[in-house]
């Protein structure tokens, strides 16, 4: 008769077996799979788990619990597919750190979280908008360094919403989202580019346009366009120069649409206006990044979807695209390739 103790053990070698990239996800996603599965986590809080590592954490694994930092390139995918591995869940709406060419030669699975992310993305992109376009942080500036005297007619004016024209690079859920968001403000046209015409774009009153003309025409610029080989580095200088020297230009997508230096470049020597900015390249930024000492660029740490609400909705959501994905059920949320 077998103990207990061994039922147990042979019940837990039986379970599914989880790699969690990180220590710090939220409880409530991690607890639906310890209950279910055998997890292992990686501890360090200190860096992104290297792909040498992971590699050999791919080991009898059944599936990969991941964020958009962690690289799942060809030789990791290879690797995964050899080991067996059913399923690759990313906390994430984007899926430009998985090569998924690769994955399209395995059986391997893709879990990613849209919709959950919309809302609270769509806010930060609106109060990094209003905080870039009215100079809040540089107004906060003058008064803790004790720059502001007095009160002037000219004292850190900046652009107006009202009446203004918003053009929209991408016009994906998030776009839709800050579109709505804005019409309110009183804007007098919103403009979009993209692949395609699109009926939600109809329904909004926005204009399907080309890409130069938007970049010409929009007081607002507003990248939510994901990152592919097709939009990877488009804002180029001569992108730059197609727009208003008093345009504000908000990217809350991935930092590598954007030629870093032809945006720096673009604003040291104001042939834009302003930018505001929570995706850069790199990311952490290097406190010494000439974005960082400029007072027309407002930056933050890429915190679209930094709600505790959101950011625990998509560790269930990843959790439960896992667990789906080893059942042989339908994913909540599954990318199809």
């Amino acid at each position: 008769m077998l103990s207990s103790a061994l039922i147990r053990s042979l019940k837990m070698s039986n379970r599914p077996k989880v790699f969690i990239s990180r220590s710090d996800y939220p409880e409530a996603g991690i607890k639906l799979l310890r209950d279910r599965c055998e997890i292992e986590v990686y501890n360090s809080l200190e860096k992104d788990v290297p792909t040498n590592e992971l590699l050999n954490k791919l080991v009898g694994k059944d599936a990969l619990f991941i964020t958009s930092k962690n690289k799942i390139n060809k030789e990791v995918v290879e690797a995964a597919g050899k080991n067996g591995v059913k399923v690759i869940a990313t906390m994430s709406v984007g899926l430009d750190h998985i090569d998924l060419e690769a994955i399209k030669r395995t059986s391997i699975k893709i879990g990613y979280t849209p919709d959950v992310l919309t809302e609270a993305t769509a806010e930060l992109t609106v109060a990094l908008l209003l905080a870039t376009s009215r100079r809040i942080v540089e107004g906060h500036k003058t008064i803790v360094s004790g720059e502001w005297k007095m009160w002037t007619p000219t004292f850190m004016c900046g652009q107006g919403l009202y009446k203004s024209i918003v053009g929209f690079v991408g016009f994906g859920r998030i776009g839709q989202s800050i579109a709505k968001k804005l019409i309110p403000f009183g804007t007098s046209k919103i403009l979009y580019s993209g692949p395609r015409r699109k009926h939600e774009g109809d329904q909004l009153g926005a204009e399907f346009i080309d890409f130069d003309s938007l970049l010409q025409q929009s007081d607002f610029v507003i990248v939510t366009c994901p990152l592919t080989s097709e939009t990877e580095g488009i804002f180029t200088a001569e992108k730059f120069s197609l727009m208003k020297r008093s345009a504000i230009f908000i990217n809350s997508a991935r930092g590598a649409i954007v030629d870093q230096e032809s945006l720096v470049h673009a604003l040291k020597n104001k042939i834009i206006a302003a930018a505001g900015l929570d995706v850069m390249t790199p990311e952490p930024l290097p406190k010494d990044h000439p974005l960082v000492s400029l007072d027309n660029c407002v930056l933050t740490p890429h915190i679209g979807s930094a709600t505790l609400e959101t950011r625990d909705e998509m560790c269930i959501l990843t959790a439960k695209n896992i667990l789906a994905a080893l059942d042989g059920e339908k994913m909540p949320a599954e990318y199809i390739l």
